[in-house]
């Protein structure tokens, strides 16, 4: 490829989180503008997530120390500790690495879903500020598709794995619109945040309680939901249709006696999730009419299932990438040739317009019906005559035949300084 792709990455498989965040861009648009002006690189896309700070640069020629070098001046770090944690790979391999965050395979939680639309907001900012080009949009527009593909194809995203998705799956799946009823979040800790996530994401309002409400209202600054006095809740259990509980209480917090008067004033049944290990919701109350109990090993069985479920998967994605990567690959060698392509077809269509203009000017043609008839003639045999050899350049290129690219450059008088444009 005469144009390289070049992707430079500090993930979780390399690096321990305390080492991954010092890496982390805080200004993306300076950092734009500092990679394209001293890097070497003339398009790039910055993926950041907490598990990953990713950069995907193209380039004809580019140094991975500059590289390195104006990532240090970002962030203030040492360019040694690059050398520790820094990852390069380009062009093919830089293809597959994409199409495997795409498909949720290079994900910390195997199949997961957030890192698809974080890609396509990367590549949106990027788009925004200029700082990629023909050459990334197509890859990255290319990846995002195939890779939503793949995860409808093979399913390697369905079924909750983490407890508190799969805490509001079963929910989802054990109440008729969920988004009507009114459901509580007993807790404050880091199962209810797994919770409170999933309720977010899927658009459910919440409500929120724990031992104080200065606790509760921290929680829900950061994680959504409404804070709620836990004193208010303990006698008012039938305000709810969906309750999680997730906290770390010595004793049964939820007890028979409560869920049976709460029952007395409900009409409806209620749902409980005791997510909190040991447990503190009485198994008894599973005996009460109208009400579902599931626990925190119901729970996480379903998960391991799950999660069981997704690594037999991972063999099937894994053939599907190795197909698709080399398609990736025609499509981005194909690009080299665009410009010339382009700038042939923009002067033989100058040249067709003037020559036509003289033509009509000769025969003093003044119907405009004749006129779209020579219009249309004189652009099917321009179309016929040089698709063809345009065709081939395509070809040459995506074969990296560079002499036979270098030839037609030459024949067309192409001026290759616009190509980086």
């Amino acid at each position: 490829m005469s144009q390289n792709i070049v992707n430079a990455r500090v993930t979780f498989r390399n690096s321990p989180i305390h080492v991954l965040e010092q890496f982390t861009i805080k200004d993306m648009d300076n950092a734009y503008d500092q990679f394209k002006k001293h890097s070497g690189l003339d398009e790039c896309v910055i993926i950041q997530t907490c598990n990953r700070i990713e950069l995907f640069g193209k380039s004809k020629y580019h140094d991975p120390n500059k590289i390195k070098k104006t990532w240090a001046s970002l962030t203030g770090l040492e360019e040694e500790i690059f050398n520790e944690n820094i990852e390069f790979v380009e062009n093919k391999d830089a293809f597959h690495h994409l199409l495997k965050l795409t498909s949720g395979l290079d994900s910390m939680v195997l199949g997961e879903e957030q890192i698809l639309g974080q890609i396509k907001n990367s590549i949106t900012s990027a788009r925004e500020t200029k700082a990629s080009g023909q050459h990334l949009n197509t890859l990255f527009d290319k990846a995002i598709r195939i890779g939503a593909r793949i995860r409808n194809s093979s399913g390697i995203g369905k079924g909750g794995i983490s407890v508190g998705s799969m805490a509001v799956k079963l929910a989802e799946e054990n109440v008729d619109e969920l988004k009507t009823k009114k459901t509580l979040l007993i807790g404050t800790g880091e199962v209810s945040t797994l919770v409170a996530k999933s309720l977010n994401r899927r658009g459910y309002s919440f409500d929120v309680t724990s031992r104080t409400i200065s606790r509760s209202r921290m929680f829900c600054e950061t994680m959504g939901g409404n804070p709620i006095k836990f004193e208010d809740i303990l006698t008012r259990f039938d305000k709810y249709d969906v309750i999680f509980v997730a906290t770390t209480a010595p004793y049964f917090l939820v007890t028979e006696e409560k869920i049976t008067n709460a029952m007395k004033d409900k009409n409806k049944g209620i749902m409980i999730l005791d997510l909190s290990n040991p447990r503190t919701v009485d198994e008894k109350v599973a005996t009460i009419r109208g009400v579902k109990l599931m626990n925190l090993d119901q729970i996480a069985e379903i998960v391991e299932k799950n999660m069981n479920a997704r690594q037999n998967k991972v063999k099937e994605v894994e053939n599907i990438i190795n197909e698709e990567v080399m398609i990736l690959e025609a499509s981005m060698k194909r690009l080299d040739a665009e410009p010339l392509v382009k700038e042939v077809f923009k002067n033989i269509e100058s040249l067709r317009e003037k020559e036509l203009r003289k033509a009509l000017h000769m025969l003093d043609e003044k119907d405009e019906k004749k006129i779209k008839i020579i219009d249309e003639l004189t652009k099917a045999v321009v179309e016929s005559i040089v698709s063809t050899p345009m065709n081939n350049i395509r070809k040459a290129s995506e074969q990296e035949k560079s002499d036979l690219v270098n030839l037609a450059t030459k024949l067309f008088d192409y001026k290759k300084q616009d190509a980086a444009d």
